[in-house]
């Protein structure tokens, strides 16, 4: 937990020292994250059936690295703490999505 409070308070010190804050309005963000995670994608463009990492985690890596402080300022601007926001959705999930019928199957919850 420390070290998430660490990088928590280093993403925030980071804004705060070149005022950007005053950018960081949700709809911004959004779009940001939206951006990013298109850059994600990127590194993955042209592979045909190669769907593998190899050969590319450092630019997968610097662009989910984006991502994720994007996601980080969004939940900041929003009020909201990241880690009880992903463990409400894994709840939630877990009940769309029951092992004994999603087991190894890519369906969405309402076709299973």
């Amino acid at each position: 937990m420390r070290d998430y409070e660490e990088t928590i308070a280093r993403v925030r010190a980071f804004r705060d020292q070149r005022d950007w804050a005053q950018f960081h309005n949700p709809k911004d963000l959004a779009i940001s994250i939206s951006l990013e995670a298109a850059e994600l994608l990127e590194a993955f463009q042209w592979s045909g059936s190669d769907v593998s990492v190899e050969g590319r985690t450092d630019r997968v890596a610097e662009e989910l690295a984006d991502v994720l402080i994007y996601c980080l300022y969004m939940a900041d601007a929003c009020d909201l703490d990241p880690l009880q926001i992903v463990n409400r959705k894994l709840e939630a999930n877990a009940k769309k999505y029951p092992v004994s019928l999603s087991r190894g199957s890519s369906r969405k919850y309402t076709e299973l």
